[in-house]
């Protein structure tokens, strides 16, 4: 078959072709700008899931430190608790009469309480004075002297403690 082609049959297709290549170009323009938005997404998005990521980590640790730390607390906790009991019953099964109990001052301020003298003279090794620097106290101020140990007993009578030593009384103005 034999087709015969006209001028006019040729301007329209050539019209058809250059409409259909301005849509073409239309078409692909579209699409890249799209394929161009989905990249900046994509970016977006995957830093997002980045910075998410890390900041789970870092929670993550932040968590870890401090469920350490709270079975370090409850264990502490446990011990004191226990310790509390322990001296809770001690109190209740003995008797104060007579309980003694010594007194550690530094230059006259008190500075701590022992249930005996040994364990205050052992304790102040660890401020520096060595075991056999204790001698029994003399007449001197307590303030004038570094460390003093000073003993005192349950007094039933006043509901109190008071001192094992007591000074003697020095006169006055030469009275007996």
């Amino acid at each position: 078959m034999i087709r015969i082609v006209t001028t006019l049959r040729l301007e329209s297709l050539e019209y058809a072709s250059s409409t259909a290549r301005e849509q073409v170009r239309e078409v692909a323009g579209s699409a890249n700008e799209a394929f161009g938005e989905h990249v900046r997404e994509l970016y977006a998005v995957t830093d997002r899931a980045e910075r998410a990521e890390a900041t789970t980590d870092e929670v993550s640790a932040i968590l870890a430190r401090a469920m350490q730390e709270l079975a370090a607390a409850q264990r502490e906790l446990l011990l004191k608790d226990i310790e509390i009991r322990r001296l809770r019953e001690e109190l209740e099964g003995e008797t104060v009469e007579g309980q003694t109990l010594t007194l550690l001052s530094h230059y006259g301020e008190p500075h701590t309480v022992y249930a005996t003298r040994e364990e205050a003279e052992g304790d102040t090794a660890t401020h520096g004075v060595p075991a056999d620097a204790w001698v029994p106290a003399s007449g001197r101020p307590a303030a004038d002297v570094q460390w003093r140990c000073e003993s005192f007993i349950y007094d039933a009578g006043s509901n109190g403690f008071r001192r094992v030593f007591m000074a003697s009384p020095e006169p006055v103005g030469g009275a007996a």
